[in-house]
């Protein structure tokens, strides 16, 4: 028993010097990286743009000396752009502007009004500098009179001559002048939002960058595109008003909303001249 008990206390020496000897590895401590403190100027938050900014949204100039900076770039491509003015503030000239950046890009571009004749639309845009029918003959511009009662019709089977010209042609921006025409064939609100969701998925299909004009007055309050503005990626307001303390009228330029972008928030003062619109910063 004794012969016993001085083995185990032997073997169990033994074991213990054998655990002594084993090296234990130490596992190694990742250094968590320490997260900075946000910066900030008068009390905000300054935001890192490469950070925060959207990846993967392609722009497109707006054509419009001006707008670029404060739209960060330009638009997004494919989106579906509001613009409402009052007569006289520039927006048919904007809308002629942007189809014509599309043309030195390489765009084939679509002009669709329901109000306007092609011979004095033509005439007119000339007069500024914008010879719209070479650039027809060159099959780079595309102009088609349409009634509001067409699109109604265009909407409710699903296509028409405004699709037919757009697919053939491979359109990609398009301008709409102007939707209220159109918007005045429905009575109800409810109808009309009910119209412009129709149209506003039938453009999406379409893959075309687009701007669709609406003639209001901003200065009067809210304006019927407000029905408009929910499915729409940007909202854009033109003035054109008399200035305070002066009898002179000056057009103004806002952009009230615009999807994904970080845009201007203030009004911009307008010019006109031979060479169509620029806005001043």
């Amino acid at each position: 028993m004794v012969k016993q008990l001085k083995t185990m206390v032997k073997e169990k020496k033994k074991v213990m010097k054998k655990i002594k000897e084993v090296k234990v590895k130490e596992t190694p401590i990742k250094k968590v990286p320490i997260r900075e403190a946000p910066k900030l100027k008068n009390n905000k938050v300054i935001i890192d743009k490469k950070i925060h900014s959207p990846k993967n949204i392609m722009r497109l100039k707006s054509g419009i000396p001006g707008l670029d900076p404060l739209i960060q770039e330009g638009f997004e491509k494919n989106s579906i752009n509001l613009l409402t003015g009052a007569s006289g503030s520039g927006k048919t000239v904007f809308g002629v502007q942007f189809l014509l950046q599309g043309i030195k890009d390489g765009e084939n571009c679509l002009y669709v009004t329901f109000e306007e004749q092609k011979t004095a639309f033509y005439r007119n845009m000339y007069e500024l500098g914008f010879d719209l029918e070479k650039l027809e003959q060159e099959g780079k511009f595309h102009f088609l009179e349409y009634t509001p009662q067409k699109v109604k019709t265009m909407l409710e089977e699903g296509g028409g001559a405004i699709e037919t010209l757009v697919l053939t042609k491979k359109i990609s921006r398009m301008v709409i002048d102007s939707m209220t025409s159109f918007m005045l064939l429905f009575e109800r609100e409810l109808e009309k939002k009910e119209a412009a969701l129709s149209l506003f998925n039938l453009i999406k299909g379409w893959e075309c960058t687009s701007l669709i004009i609406i003639e209001e007055d901003p200065a009067k309050g809210p304006t019927s595109s407000a029905i408009l503005d929910l499915e729409a990626d940007s909202s854009m307001l033109l003035y054109f008003s008399e200035a305070k303390g002066t009898e002179e009228r000056k057009r103004y330029f806002e952009v009230v909303k615009m999807r994904g972008t970080n845009h201007s928030l203030k009004k911009h003062e307008i010019h006109m001249g031979k060479n169509g619109i620029h806005i001043k910063e």
